[in-house]
């Protein structure tokens, strides 16, 4: 399937702009007190200290653009209204991440008015940006975000784990996990395997979620993917699908119903399962993991879903471990950077937001930093060899691996 994204104008005629048909940006418009609280807990602008990549600089051009743009002078002289490039770059500028929204006194619900934006920005030909532009493209051709073989889809699958049919659980590892991060998914299966869960996975149907595409502003594949990966899931017969991706979690729960179905399956993310398991007694944790540990919430999974403690009541549940929080932690937790598209076009900035996080985790004292996402631990962890930092970064399902293990 091809795909075409338009990479021209930065002028747009004004009457475009009547088309600018977004209640909740408008009400954004009028909500915004322009306080300025959203400006300290921006990691974007921390990289980049502009005004314009602040929430509040961002809301202020677009209020900009609203009045100007559907003004009658305007219409009248036929006058085009330009969005300048910077423009488009503040708004890819922002992982997407949500903490702006918390701390938000007018209670605007900022992360939808973003992805609105940017879909708005594609819409009229300015975006998406060169990196995101290539990630569509793969998607479109190859079903993942690294343009990778779909008949290797499913590679990662450990090979002393059998699949069933009809299987109870669907693992859904995503696009990160099937290439790149393997290691975090093939622990997932095995642990559960370990507590007699009979699994199996979508193989070659197991399409890209469309979560870097949908944060970036691009609808257009969300349909073909959701309907493919629900029809396929539906039709195994199981009853749960699990998933170790932050991204793919928040994505297949809460975005597939807009564009097709939602999943027959019940959706848990790992942390959620796991602690599911060792509630009913199914999954024995024979193994001590002597280590003083921290939690970084990764932000589809904590902000964007509200999972908070069901990681945390896993990782308490493991003997030998010392727990310890971060400063920023729960709903005010720092981004890695990883996120909203952040990561592919601005790979500096995000390392350095990550390496951030790690002097987070550095300043508790331990000497584990735990999360529950492979792109979190992907991004954490160059930001710790950035640093130089001996702090070792894990997924949860790489530290259950060890204390799930056959007791010597």
């Amino acid at each position: 399937m091809e795909i075409k994204l338009p990479d021209k104008p930065l002028q747009i005629d004004s009457s475009l702009l009547t088309k600018f048909n977004l209640p909740r940006v408008q009400r954004a418009m009028t909500q915004c007190l322009q306080c300025g609280y959203c400006i300290d807990v921006c990691e974007a602008h921390r990289q980049t200290p502009w005004e314009s990549v602040t929430p509040r600089g961002k809301i202020y051009y677009i209020r900009n653009i609203d009045t100007n743009g559907i003004g009658a002078v305007d219409k009248m002289l036929g006058r085009k209204i330009e969005l300048a490039p910077d423009f488009v770059d503040a708004m890819y500028k922002c992982t997407g991440c949500g903490n702006c929204e918390v701390v938000c006194h007018a209670q605007i619900k900022l992360v939808d008015l973003w992805e609105d934006m940017r879909a708005w920005l594609v819409r009229n030909g300015v975006a998406p940006l060169s990196a995101h532009k290539g990630i569509a493209e793969k998607i479109a051709k190859y079903h993942n975000s690294f343009g990778e073989s779909p008949a290797k889809r499913d590679a990662w699958w450990p090979a002393e784990v059998p699949r069933s049919n009809p299987p109870d659980v669907i693992f859904f590892a995503g696009c990160t996990g099937s290439y790149r991060m393997q290691g975090v998914p093939q622990a997932g299966v095995i642990i559960l395997n370990r507590a007699g869960v009979k699994m199996n996975c979508l193989g070659e149907k197991e399409y890209c979620c469309t979560s870097p595409l949908l944060r970036t502003g691009n609808d257009t594949l969300s349909l073909e993917a959701s309907e493919t990966v629900v029809e396929k899931a539906d039709g195994m017969g199981a009853k749960d699908m699990v998933m170790t991706c932050s991204g793919c979690y928040k994505t297949v729960s809460s975005n597939f119903g807009s564009y097709y179905s939602k999943v027959g399956q019940n959706v848990y993310h790992f942390s959620q399962y796991v602690e599911k398991l060792i509630n009913e007694r199914k999954l024995p944790l024979n193994n001590e993991f002597n280590h003083k540990v921290t939690y970084h919430d990764p932000c589809h999974l904590g902000r964007h879903s509200g999972v908070y403690d069901a990681p945390r009541n896993v990782i308490k549940k493991i003997k030998g471990i010392e727990f310890v929080e971060m400063e920023r932690s729960r709903e005010n937790s720092r981004c890695c950077g990883a996120g909203g598209g952040y990561k592919s076009q601005f790979n500096d900035f995000a390392v350095n937001i990550a390496a951030d996080r790690i002097r987070d985790a550095e300043a508790t004292g331990a000497d584990v930093l735990i999360t529950c996402c492979p792109f979190c631990v992907l991004n954490l962890t160059q930001g710790a060899k950035k640093i130089g930092s001996s702090i070792k970064v894990m997924d949860l399902a790489q530290v259950l691996l060890e204390v799930t293990a056959p007791k010597e």
